[in-house]
């Protein structure tokens, strides 16, 4: 921790000691093997759900691509950081492990007696907590993406910015390549035309962690700004689940664009070009009525 955030904390012990303890049981948290089941089992149920109805029958016709597309999610963010920063591109496989637990899971989630395990990750409760433990994985993405191209690029803080969002959510961003290995191609799934809530959440979140990093903006202990990241993507993840929520950041959106893209200028234009036509059209009428028959 900066000296400058510890002596902002020197006179509140209270907050500086939930810091530490903070620090020692969410910014150390290990992820492996709970958590990276967690994330396999939410990768495989969002392929799935890609699929709709014929995920059964693709599966049985064509599981290597099928698991092709599973890995290419479950290990997206891995992809994408590795061509960005100039890495060998199947970084992520380099690790056995963590390929041997994602097939698996897929195995599981594609193939098991009576679609058993597929149905036990749907049960509400089931999903809510590892839904969850999924998101508690993203900001950890998010925070090893930030960390991880600092070490190489330090000064440089869009790097730093676009290695932590695709970490934080590279399914979203590699949806089109995904979906082309099944013979499907959307080229108008591309993310930023239309960026889930996840993307925007993990917007948010690197740019936080980078200026929490490289700045002194941010006076609150490290531990304290991950842990309530943490909280941020846990809460709107089961306000989705359980309440319909799925982009709180669309009333922000709406006022932005109107205030800082065009938003304003185009309603003042339509109101004074809709009010000349009526003046146009009202003097029009009076012109017809004056006029003898």
């Amino acid at each position: 921790m900066p000296l400058s955030k510890q002596m902002a904390f020197t006179n509140r012990p209270f907050l500086y000691d939930l810091a530490l303890s903070l620090k020692s049981n969410v910014t150390k948290l290990k992820m492996w093997p709970y958590f990276d089941i967690a994330h396999c089992v939410m990768c495989c149920l969002a392929v799935r759900e890609d699929l709709g109805s014929g995920s059964i029958p693709f599966s049985r016709k064509h599981p290597i691509a099928c698991w092709l597309s599973t890995m290419m999610v479950v290990f997206a963010g891995g992809f994408l950081a590795a061509l960005f920063l100039g890495e060998p591109l199947l970084e992520p496989f380099r690790n056995t492990q963590s390929v041997l637990l994602a097939t698996a899971v897929w195995y599981a989630m594609f193939y098991s007696p009576f679609d058993v395990i597929y149905k036990l990750s749907k049960f509400l409760p089931i999903k809510i907590v590892i839904a969850a433990m999924k998101e508690v994985y993203r900001c950890k993405k998010v925070y090893d993406g930030v960390n991880h191209a600092a070490k190489l690029f330090p000064n440089a803080w869009m790097i730093l910015f676009i290695t932590g969002l695709v970490k934080g959510n590279g399914a979203g961003f590699i949806k089109i390549l995904e979906r082309l290995i099944r013979g499907v191609w959307t080229p108008t799934a591309f993310e930023f035309l239309q960026p889930s809530f996840p993307t925007k959440a993990c917007i948010v979140a690197s740019i936080i962690f980078v200026l929490d990093k490289k700045t002194e903006l941010i006076s609150a202990p490290h531990a304290l700004v991950y842990f309530g990241i943490v909280i941020f993507f846990v809460y709107f993840k089961l306000s989705s689940l359980l309440l319909g929520i799925h982009d709180p950041f669309i009333p922000f959106e709406n006022l932005c664009c109107a205030v800082f893209f065009g938003g304003i200028w185009d309603s003042m234009q339509r109101a004074v070009t809709g009010g000349n036509k009526n003046a146009e059209s009202t003097a029009k009428n009076e012109v017809r009525a004056t006029v003898p028959h």
